[in-house]
């Protein structure tokens, strides 16, 4: 279970993903509505738009959302404007954790960063005290649950359409590509067949810190699901891998 497949870190909580869709939805759309206050409302000329209109897609966003949350970026309805933020830090056990957030208040969001971090057992740093250990990649991700693969027929059809490395697994398919090819890989396998159960740009650990301690483990999910569930935070990347038998120790207590 590797902590940078951001759509999937917390898979185990698919139960109550119902609970969590509106949620979702919310943090998408700001995701939206500064993508279209930044770069215009045409996601055929920004790039930015695109993916996460892409985004709301894979996420099964009503049509009628995505459109209001561009027109509130590009000034045709009124919103609330956000900013986009980023801090580092550490989770539990020496856990790098880089965070994406969208927010309209910096000094709250900090405040709030700090004391989740604090009450975990891990702490907020200074800007560039883990970036260093991340690579920013495009990221598509297939359900092997969902979707049956020919391993050999993927790898051809992957590099052909422009990827860079593909990482097969058990239960998914990890495609990575350079950040501007994202959505071109992802059209050029969705035209052979493809079904992708997310796709994004990511921040990519060079090295991971194995858990094989399952309390180690649990602190850090519980640590990185509060994260996630913050109103502010988009995105959360972190370097940790757990075993098999660890996670499957502890998936019934988290």
């Amino acid at each position: 279970m590797a902590g940078h497949s951001k759509w999937h870190n917390i898979k185990h909580k698919k139960k109550k993903e119902d609970r969590k869709r509106a949620k979702l939805f919310s943090k998408l759309v700001k995701k939206i509505t500064v993508a279209a206050r930044e770069g215009g409302g045409d996601p055929e000329k920004n790039s930015d738009l695109d993916l996460a209109i892409q985004k709301a897609k894979d996420a099964n966003m009503p049509k009628d959302n995505i459109e209001r949350a561009i027109k509130r970026g590009t000034g045709d309805l009124e919103g609330v404007d956000y900013e986009k933020i980023v801090y580092e830090g550490y989770a539990p056990e020496g856990v790098a954790l880089y965070l994406e957030l969208m927010s309209d208040n910096r000094n709250r969001s900090a405040s709030e960063m700090r004391h989740l971090l604090s009450e975990h057992g891990g702490n907020l740093g200074e800007d560039g005290c883990v970036s260093w250990m991340f690579e920013r990649k495009g990221q598509l991700i297939i359900d092997r649950n969902e979707f049956e693969i020919d391993e050999d027929a993927l790898m051809l059809d992957a590099i052909e359409a422009g990827a860079e490395d593909i990482n097969v697994k058990e239960e998914e398919v990890e495609i990575l590509t350079e950040t501007s090819d994202l959505q071109e890989v992802r059209r050029n396998m969705e035209d052979k067949g493809y079904k992708f159960d997310s796709g994004d740009l990511a921040m990519i650990p060079d090295n991971e810190i194995t858990l094989d301690d399952p309390d180690a483990a649990r602190r850090v999910l519980e640590t990185i699901e509060e994260l996630e569930d913050h109103d502010d935070v988009q995105d959360v990347y972190a370097n940790y891998n757990i075993p098999d038998e660890v996670y499957e120790e502890i998936e019934d207590e988290i």
